[in-house]
């Protein structure tokens, strides 16, 4: 089989292209593709995947924006870190997705109830929008729906809709040498990635190590209140300082208190301007 896998977190793709490439079976892989744009790029030029695992938040949108610009014809699988509210809509939605980080054994199920799917789904029209794997629908004797417009659109509304603030992270408990500090959310600057550590920068100046991905962090904070920068940097309106124009129409960010100087200067991607501007001007 040929996967395609489209993920913008480098430890998170990684994981599951080796697990892929070391399964009984191993697929041929296109990619990753770190966002929709190359994603669609691949997709356009060919060969077409027989599954496509996909993450939501990539580097330059949601990954929905695939299925509006693409025609996309192979069972989709979504891969997602723990977030309750995404999951409810998965769930309402009938569609497949393994939680990160990946287990080895729920990727190895969800192959197996694939290649047994692939001879039958080859007659199939996958028309709108390819159908799903469901290994846990298929475990309870449900029927495996096809992810069809109306399904899409559906989804598609649920998890652009904002969480319930309750549910979003209110506070961070972390370690000072043998004592456990609290540190309310509305103390944090920033989060950054540093060596593969996750740190929280406090608004005091005080740095702290955090168990958590940045991507989980990113489904855990109000949107509203925090971005994700890059890959490295999840910041807090109240933290960015000033916003430099850079080259290559990149946007550099001043952050306060002031990240480490070997990090060098804190950039907005090309593809992530327009909607970086958009935060800023709600």
């Amino acid at each position: 089989m040929l996967a395609l896998v489209v993920e913008d977190e480098p430890l998170a793709a990684r994981r599951l292209t080796s697990l892929l490439q070391k399964h009984a079976a191993p697929l041929t892989l296109l990619g990753p593709a770190e966002s929709v744009a190359q994603a669609v790029a691949l997709l356009q030029a060919g060969p077409a995947p027989d599954v496509l695992f996909l993450d939501i938040h990539l580097a330059d949108g949601l990954s929905f924006e695939l299925f509006e610009q693409v025609e996309i014809k192979c069972p989709v699988i979504f891969t997602t870190a723990y977030d309750q509210y995404a999951l409810r809509a998965f769930k309402v939605n009938s569609v497949d997705y393994l939680l990160k980080p990946i287990d080895e054994e729920e990727l190895c199920t969800a192959l197996a109830r694939l290649r047994q799917r692939l001879p039958a789904a080859n007659d199939q029209d996958f028309s709108t929008k390819g159908s799903v794997s469901s290994t846990k629908a298929e475990a309870e004797n449900v029927a495996v729906p096809t992810l069809d417009a109306a399904t899409l659109t559906a989804l598609i509304q649920q998890l652009r809709q904002p969480a319930p603030v309750a549910s979003y992270k209110a506070q961070f408990v972390v370690r000072v040498g043998e004592h456990l500090k609290v540190v309310p959310v509305e103390q944090v600057a920033y989060f950054f990635s540093l060596e593969k550590t996750t740190l929280l920068q406090s608004t005091d100046g005080r740095k702290y190590v955090v168990d958590y991905t940045m991507e989980h962090l990113e489904s855990l904070l109000d949107p509203t209140q925090f971005f994700r920068l890059n890959r490295a940097y999840l910041a807090r309106q109240a933290a960015i300082h000033d916003i430099i124009h850079y080259t290559n129409s990149r946007l550099q960010t001043i952050l306060k208190p002031a990240p480490p100087e070997s990090e060098g200067p804190i950039l907005v991607s090309r593809e992530k301007v327009s909607v970086f501007k958009s935060w800023l001007d709600r």
